[in-house]
């Protein structure tokens, strides 16, 4: 246990600098590293992509509202948008958890990595509607309430905080891309914890054998939760360094990276 506690501390970090660096919360490196992990840690094989889902996305709660804290504080989080967005992310995440729980562990394996591949196409491909200035106007009405539905539901499908949906979706409506991410953190709270919560209740009884509520892994999700938190500020610094040309192509890289290790992983 030790051992295992040590193992997602480091991943944590590693989740933290990502949160800040690309507002994704560390979800999906997340995923495929539990997915893997978890196996040889107790948790049955069949359960262990759920486990590995819930689990980083119980993580993400605190993730996320590391990197929020730090964009926030560099004015980088658009809060009008954030208020619009969050009841629909919180329906959308709820929902998403009560459908994810009856898929086939290898479904959403595949479903993970197919979503992995189609972000980062849209992200290196897909572009602004507007010029992206920092005095653009926040995004806000009923239209983000809606996405947020969208988004909420899918990431509690594939375990993310959002971000890489809605980063590009921001960008799109003429946002910066360190403000897209700053605002994608913030979001990525509301996504966490009522997905999180969604894959503890919809859960079966003893769908996991210790250590858990519902499918949620308490060593992983607190292990990587106290190490992200104090990793996420270094992402968001570098992230404000990097010119948003060059976040985007960090951010497509990494989804293509994770997304391959998912199918091989297969």
């Amino acid at each position: 246990m030790l051992l295992s506690l040590f193992v997602f501390l480091g991943l944590g970090a590693i989740a933290g600098v990502l949160a800040g660096l690309l507002g994704v919360g560390g979800g999906l490196v997340l995923v495929a590293a539990l997915a893997w992990l978890l196996p040889g840690m107790g948790v049955p094989k069949d359960t262990a992509m759920h486990a590995a889902l819930a689990s980083s996305l119980a993580s993400i709660v605190l993730t996320a509202a590391a990197s929020a804290r730090a964009h926030a504080r560099r004015g980088s989080v658009l809060w009008p948008t954030v208020a619009w967005m969050v009841p629909g992310l919180l329906i959308g995440g709820w929902v998403g958890s009560g459908v994810a729980v009856h898929i086939d562990g290898d479904v959403l394996r595949w479903i993970v990595a197919g979503y992995c591949f189609l972000a980062a196409a849209q992200l290196l491909f897909g572009g602004p509607r507007a010029a992206a200035t920092a005095e653009v106007s926040a995004p806000r009405g009923l239209p983000m309430s809606a996405a947020g539905v969208g988004i909420g539901a899918l990431s509690a499908i594939v375990g993310i905080g959002g971000g890489s949906m809605t980063v590009p979706l921001l960008v799109w409506r003429g946002v910066v891309p360190v403000r897209a991410v700053g605002t994608s953190s913030a979001c990525g709270v509301a996504i966490g914890l009522a997905s999180a919560v969604g894959y503890a209740m919809h859960a079966p009884v003893g769908a996991l054998p210790q250590y858990a509520i519902g499918y949620v892994y308490l060593p992983a999700a607190i292990g990587v939760a106290a190490a992200s938190v104090f990793a996420a500020p270094y992402g968001t610094r570098l992230a404000h360094y990097l010119h948003g040309d060059t976040l985007k192509r960090v951010f497509a890289g990494f989804l293509v990276l994770v997304g391959t290790s998912l199918a091989l992983g297969g």
